[in-house]
């Protein structure tokens, strides 16, 4: 981890886009460091976690980056509180970065407009998720002030394309596998329906019980000892599988539990996890004796369709796959 008084050597990029962001952290890691500086995103406020919340209502602030690894986990309630009710349809954009030790708190967020949650990324998760923000926001779109008084309009113009022409650069030096991940939640587009509905037909709904469901999963992994385990990985199926036992068994499920049940990277498992919380699917419960953590729970909605995809199943004499 970098000092915080190494921040000013964030700003490193060829050209300064009018990204301004706030840094919370009580040690800035040196992937942060790398990717605002390969973006051009400036460093406007910079915080620890105890004096972080007024700095949240500054001009012009573009990008939140909360950073948990650091601090053995002591980011307190109150600020997350505070990030969650930030105002985030016209606010800044929030990425925070949990330990993998530390998820569960990450459930503190889930729901929260225009947040990305990451868990260790990788330096091309990392960059992924800024670049989300630079390409995406209204700032991205705007040199800062002082270039726009100094240079010509075509000279600002040749200097945006050259920029484009970056971010693509370091676009295509990531990962394809993180952006095939973004595409297959995106293009789920049944999970992201908020709208949609689960009808059975008008009858009772099927007696099951949660040693079945969870004999699905067990069978489900076994597969991963005879094939590579991203072969059939099915985060949003796996996911709803647990919640429904677990519901079943009138038992609450943490988020760092529920990131192991989907078999994926716990990145990919946050952000599935907020798709289907966006989607109506899961709904969040507070921890009661730490309300930085969340249970998760399938909601009304999600119970009714398990109920129904296990009846319809019954009823054409198949098995629970």
């Amino acid at each position: 981890m970098t000092n915080l008084s190494a921040a000013p050597e964030l700003i490193g990029a060829p050209y300064d886009l009018g990204v301004n962001a706030l840094l919370i952290a009580e040690a800035m890691g040196a992937d942060v460091v790398a990717a605002f500086a390969a973006l051009g995103i400036r460093v406007r406020d910079q915080a620890g976690f105890a004096a972080a919340a007024p700095l949240l209502d500054a001009a012009r602030l573009d990008l939140v980056l909360l950073d948990g690894r650091t601090g053995d986990g002591a980011v307190p309630a109150s600020l997350f509180d505070r990030l969650a009710a930030r105002g985030m349809a016209d606010g800044p954009a929030l990425v925070a970065i949990f330990p993998a030790d530390q998820v569960d708190l990450a459930g503190a967020l889930l729901g929260t407009p225009r947040a990305q949650l990451l868990c260790d990324p990788g330096a091309g998760e990392l960059l992924a998720a800024l670049l989300g923000v630079v390409a995406a926001g209204e700032a991205s779109a705007r040199l800062s002030w002082a270039d726009v008084t100094r240079d010509s309009e075509a000279v600002r113009l040749r200097r945006l394309n050259d920029e484009v022409a970056r971010i693509a650069d370091i676009l295509a030096r990531l990962t394809r596998g993180e952006f095939a991940e973004e595409d297959e939640i995106e293009r789920r587009a049944g999970i992201r329906a908020p709208d949609m509905e689960y009808r059975g037909p008008d009858e009772p709904m099927p007696e099951i019980a949660a040693a079945e469901i969870r004999a699905v999963i067990r069978a489900r992994r076994l597969r991963a000892q005879y094939f590579a385990s991203d072969l059939f990985a099915d985060p949003a199926w796996d996911m709803l599988l647990d919640l429904f036992a677990a519901g079943l068994e009138r038992r609450r499920v943490s988020v760092s539990s529920l990131c192991i049940a989907a078999a994926v990277p716990p990145t990919t498992a946050l952000r599935w996890i907020g798709t289907m919380h966006d989607a109506g699917l899961f709904r969040r419960e507070a921890d009661p004796g730490d309300r930085r953590r969340a249970y998760i729970v399938l909601s009304e909605k999600a119970q009714q369709g398990m109920r129904s995809y296990v009846g319809a199943v019954r009823r054409a004499g198949l098995s629970l796959v």
